[in-house]
């Protein structure tokens, strides 16, 4: 098995309404060379994106948040950034996501918990994908 690069220099949107969590990623992704932007919801990772001048190459979103589910708000972000690429986190199961009616999340999805390794093999595998960004709903 070849060794997958998991570096990277992109710049990731991280948001996630529980704080350890978003430190973990935060954490993940600047070890990994990644800049990384930060929010605790969807309100706050709106006035982020609007205020980063440079690209944001993906969004690393909780699916459950409050005030603003993780797909609108990346329906919101696409609106000024269409080629925004995302990954979507969840603690809520996998068959429960996948339920009709449910988010379609496709492989742009890590389950949690999830190991550091994990996490930076699903991002650079999504940043790394031909064509374009996955698209939910």
């Amino acid at each position: 098995m070849s060794q997958q690069r998991l570096e990277g220099t992109e710049t990731i949107l991280v948001v996630e309404n529980e704080e350890a969590v978003r430190d973990l990623i935060l954490d993940v992704l600047t070890l990994y060379g990644y800049t990384v932007l930060a929010a605790s919801d969807g309100a706050e990772a709106l006035r982020v994106a609007a205020a980063h001048p440079g690209p944001i190459h993906l969004a690393v979103v909780d699916i459950v948040m409050p005030g603003m589910t993780g797909d609108q708000l990346v329906g919101r972000l696409r609106q000024e950034r269409p080629s925004l690429r995302v990954l979507y986190v969840s603690g809520y199961t996998d068959e429960l996501i996948r339920q009709p009616g449910a988010l379609r999340v496709g492989p742009n999805f890590l389950q949690k918990p999830f190991t550091v390794e994990g996490l930076a093999r699903k991002v650079r595998e999504i940043l790394d994908a031909d064509g374009e960004p996955a698209v939910s709903g």
